[in-house]
């Protein structure tokens, strides 16, 4: 890592990580302007990363989707020779955008060694109040997965989980200055069957509807 560049690794969380309960190892990246709260359920295992933010599996496309949405261009953020995603350039991008990232639980185990959601108990759903304190201009907190939207309605007990693709207004539950909704997205991993240029246009027409495109 450059000497230059701000470490988004939460250093304390990962030496806590021990008797098989994982930690969340990155920091909450909240721009003080952001509209947009991603949620996802957890990090993949740290030998699946190719950078340190998030979603960083070189095979999980959220940030083709973006590129292809913003850009035109799927391989936008994508270094294809190094088989990484450009970390300075997304880092820029989200700041600019106003697209804020961290996950529905804080503290997890493994029940099995893979990456899927299927096999991960939440052991500290996130606050996510607190994090919504932080962003006084969020509109949209969007979950791309069930696993994060199942986490953060229970949390927040949310009445009506939202289907793919549809939003539920959560303003009064939260007590947010903001008038705000959760958004349910298909998730941008490959194992979600649905294609990528269905998955573009679902993120494209969330990002439509709250002014972002």
């Amino acid at each position: 890592m450059e000497n230059n560049r701000v470490s988004y690794l939460n250093e304390e969380n990962i030496a806590r990580s021990k008797d098989g309960v994982e930690y969340h190892p990155l920091r909450p990246f909240l721009p003080e302007t952001a509209k947009v709260l991603f949620l996802g359920s957890f990090p993949p295992q740290r030998k699946r990363w190719c950078m340190e933010f998030y979603y960083p599996n070189f095979i999980n496309d959220h940030w083709r989707i973006e590129g292809e949405v913003f850009f035109g261009d799927k391989n936008h953020f994508v270094d294809l020779q190094a088989k990484r995603f450009k970390l300075d350039e997304i880092v820029a991008f989200c700041q600019e955008k106003g697209l804020a990232f961290f996950d529905t639980s804080t503290a997890i185990r493994r029940l099995q060694d893979n990456a899927s959601d299927k096999f991960l108990e939440v052991v500290e759903p996130t606050d996510i109040r607190a994090l919504l304190q932080q962003l006084p201009h969020c509109c949209a907190i969007v979950t791309t997965g069930e696993k994060a939207t199942e986490t953060i309605c229970a949390s927040l007990d949310i009445p009506t989980i939202p289907k793919v693709n549809t939003s539920v207004p959560i303003s009064s539950i939260i007590h947010h200055p903001s008038s705000i909704s959760l958004w349910r997205l298909p998730s941008s991993s490959r194992a979600y069957p649905l294609s990528f240029d269905k998955k573009v246009e679902a993120y494209r027409q969330m990002f439509m509807q709250i002014d972002k495109v």
